[in-house]
């Protein structure tokens, strides 16, 4: 660490092949869910750039004690509501989330030069969705989710891998169905109120265009990078 990295040296020329700049006069809808649809389906697309889970976003919470806190997490679903994933309760964020509501989410893809923002405040998805959910997840998965209580302090890995057996001997002796969902986990929808459409230029004159909600009505802006 004594010799400083030259992170200038990284630096690459790029622009979005398909659109070089985002314009309000070539958006193909005003609607930011629409939008939100068409990007994410565009990225889909695109599996030669090697985009693994392209549904992972960044959450950003905020507790009680009124400090930050980001990781990433699986989006589930969206649709003209809202952004839906699944969680402990207990966590962390489920912790900050029943104690603040307000949420922010990040979607970023490099390899398009693209991001999108969503602000809003969540809300729990009821139980019978989380139930229809769990019972559709591999059970792998099921056991790695039940294995853990997510956010709390263990001893070491063993732990966890020990919890993981005794869970893999009750699912091979009373069946997958003996895995069931804990009472604790469930879906969160985060219900928007603001957009930002990032697509990126490398001389940093950025194309950053806004959707805000002012009652039921959208407007649009742009906003300096």
């Amino acid at each position: 660490m004594d010799t400083p990295l030259d992170i200038q040296a990284w630096r690459a020329i790029y622009r979005n092949m398909s659109e070089p700049f985002l314009l309000e006069e070539k958006l193909p809808t005003r609607d930011p869910f629409v939008l939100f649809d068409l990007w994410f389906r565009d990225v889909a697309t695109h599996r030669e750039l090697s985009f693994e889970e392209l549904n992972a976003v960044c959450l950003s919470t905020v507790g009680r004690d009124s400090r930050p806190s980001s990781r990433m997490v699986l989006m589930k679903a969206y649709s003209t509501k809202g952004v839906s994933f699944y969680t402990n309760y207990d966590s962390r964020k489920g912790v900050q989330l029943s104690e603040n509501p307000n949420a922010s989410m990040l979607f970023y893809w490099p390899k398009v030069h693209r991001q999108i923002r969503i602000e809003g405040e969540v809300e729990k998805l009821p139980m019978e969705a989380a139930v229809a959910y769990w019972n559709s997840r591999p059970l792998a998965s099921r056991i790695g989710s039940k294995a853990s209580k997510q956010s709390t302090t263990i001893p070491d890995r063993q732990f966890l891998e020990d919890r993981k057996a005794e869970l893999e001997k009750l699912a091979a002796e009373q069946g997958e169905e003996a895995i069931s969902k804990p009472e604790s986990w469930g879906g969160f929808i985060l219900i928007p109120r603001y957009f930002e459409f990032w697509q990126g230029q490398s001389d940093r004159l950025h194309d950053r265009i806004v959707f805000e909600k002012d009652s039921d009505v959208w407007t649009l802006k742009r906003i300096s990078p």
